[in-house]
């Protein structure tokens, strides 16, 4: 069984919550994609616009000028390489594809803009339908389950039914609950708890935990960056149940905990 896949988070963006600003020109941003690439990571994943809670929206064209050049740049250096964008809209996902992206990483699962489905569809790109309600600036407030895992899973199933009918097919697409999109710490715990009501979807499922604020439960520190340990920890654990990857900002601890879950799967 293949080891669960490692995608570096790549933020070219002023404002994110992790790491905003530190790779907002391209020239850095291109340095840190190859460096993760150097460490092992399977995938970079290129987003352009925080999604933060409470962060607010970046014009399309913005946008699109802070993450093509980064994918072109990216797909060129390492032309074997997996790059993601990680985008809401249409028009930057087709911009990245053409750029040589291969993924598009959409949190909202085409909630924000349904063209994205035809973008894919007319692509055959990868597609990672993401569980969300509202949007950055309300979902805070849209935090309210009665029985988190099965409102998820359901809702999931209905986005995924959305997809499917424009066209998306079944074979390029990736879910996730994500974590942190209109869930509390203790939503988000029960859903890693119970990882295999979403692998029973019967899709490929990637597991967003890193460095996100749930984590402060377990960690040592309160910095997003103290959060890496406690992310590896969840990083074991989601490999160990069989996840197809997992979206991280730190990519050596994690490929060292994928690697230790696939070790440990081979000896069950």
């Amino acid at each position: 069984m293949p080891r669960t896949l490692v995608m570096g988070v790549l933020n070219v963006t002023p404002d994110s919550f992790s790491d905003g600003g530190r790779w907002a020109d391209t020239a850095s941003a291109v340095a840190r994609g190859q460096e993760m690439l150097a460490q092992g990571a399977d995938i970079i994943d290129v987003g352009g616009e925080s999604t933060r809670p409470g962060a607010a929206t970046v014009p399309v064209a913005e946008e699109i000028q802070r993450v093509v050049p980064v994918v072109e740049a990216l797909s060129n250096a390492a032309p074997s390489a997996e790059i993601s964008v990680d985008t809401t809209r249409a028009a930057v996902a087709q911009a990245a594809l053409d750029a040589g992206a291969r993924i598009v990483n959409d949190v909202s699962g085409g909630q924000a803009d349904p063209q994205i489905f035809g973008v894919i569809a007319r692509s055959g790109a990868r597609y990672v339908l993401q569980h969300r309600r509202g949007t950055p600036e309300t979902m805070n407030d849209l935090a309210v389950y009665q029985d988190v895992v099965a409102e998820v899973r359901a809702e999931l199933a209905g986005m995924l039914q959305a997809a499917l009918a424009a066209g998306v097919s079944p074979e390029v697409i990736i879910v996730d609950p994500g974590l942190g999109f209109a869930k509390q710490a203790e939503h988000n715990w029960r859903i890693l708890a119970h990882l295999e009501e979403f692998t029973s979807l019967g899709y490929p499922l990637l597991i967003g935990a890193s460095r996100k604020r749930f984590l402060d439960d377990v960690s040592s520190g309160a910095q997003p960056g103290d959060r890496d340990n406690s992310t590896a920890a969840v990083t074991a654990l989601a490999a160990a149940a069989g996840v197809w990857g997992v979206r991280v900002h730190s990519v050596p601890a994690s490929l060292d905990a994928v690697r230790v879950a696939a070790t440990w799967r081979e000896h069950r």
